[in-house]
């Protein structure tokens, strides 16, 4: 299983990213997919989650209302809008899914694969 999460960048405070975690010859579907994030010098995080088998939704207090997890079935791809973007929402953004079957769960053991990270930097 391979993920790959792209679409990170350099963005001003107040802006807009949009990440994207493409499984390439995975199926995402049925599975939970979850973003988190490790800021610089601290730990990782979780900020979102999607079940693909009822379209569920999660997500942290700190980025509640100003990201938005969805899916693309067609596209096999997961995507996170961020919109209002702090400073502190620097970070490095990981996208990981738990093929387990499993419940939805933020902690970072329950998803079972990982994929590399991607950049997003939010400074003037």
């Amino acid at each position: 299983v391979q993920l790959q999460a792209s679409g990170g960048g350099l963005v001003r405070p107040g802006g807009s990213l949009r990440l994207s975690c493409a499984g390439p010859g995975f199926t995402l579907e049925d599975y939970v997919i979850g973003w988190f994030r490790r800021p610089p010098g601290k730990g990782r995080e979780w900020i979102s989650s999607i079940d693909i088998e009822d379209d569920s939704t999660y997500y942290a207090d700190s980025v509640k209302g100003r990201f938005t997890i969805s899916e693309d079935n067609a596209k096999n791809t997961v995507y996170l809008q961020m919109n209002s973007l702090k400073p502190e929402d620097t970070a490095v953004y990981y996208c990981a899914v738990d093929t387990t079957g499993s419940d939805f769960s933020s902690l970072a053991s329950a998803y079972n694969y990982w994929g590399k990270g991607t950049q997003v930097t939010v400074s003037s």
